[in-house]
């Protein structure tokens, strides 16, 4: 995990959001990450993360596992083509807590999102192009808007 945030940091113009106790943030999200495009360091208000990282379940969000010790995930916005390519469109994933494979992200893949819990050697090279291409489609649409 920790070789995949230096990664997304190197990025320019990216804004790392990773709440923690004490922060006025709410305690299921302490100890994930968000990740946006955002070259003025502030949060944007009319736009989800193109990334994220998280380290446990939510309770609307249980079938990869992640409260079992050492696993975590990594989401990506890719859209919704580029999601089916990747993952073949396998809506009802038999095992969706299958560590170091893309699959459709659990709760929300009908709207472009990839999951993968632990990346590995398997999609280690793929996460970084994704994570590249994801955080240049997001430039793209915030040049777009401005």
């Amino acid at each position: 995990m920790d070789e995949i945030i230096e990664a997304i940091r190197t990025f320019d113009g990216v804004l790392e959001v990773a709440p923690r106790e004490g922060d006025g943030t709410p305690p299921i999200a302490w100890g994930d990450h968000f990740f946006y495009y955002s070259p003025d360091g502030t949060v944007p208000q009319r736009t989800q993360p193109y990334a994220t990282i998280v380290t446990k379940d939510y309770p609307d969000d249980t079938l990869s596992n992640l409260d079992a010790e050492g696993r975590w995930r990594l989401n990506i916005h890719v859209g919704s083509a580029r999601a089916r390519e990747l993952t073949g469109d396998r809506v009802d994933d038999p095992d969706p807590s299958r560590a170091d494979t893309i699959l459709l992200h659990p709760v929300y893949g009908h709207l472009g999102w990839v999951a993968i819990v632990n990346p590995g050697s398997r999609t280690g090279p793929a996460v970084m192009d994704l994570l590249r291409g994801a955080h240049e489609d997001e430039r793209r649409r915030v040049a777009r808007r401005a």
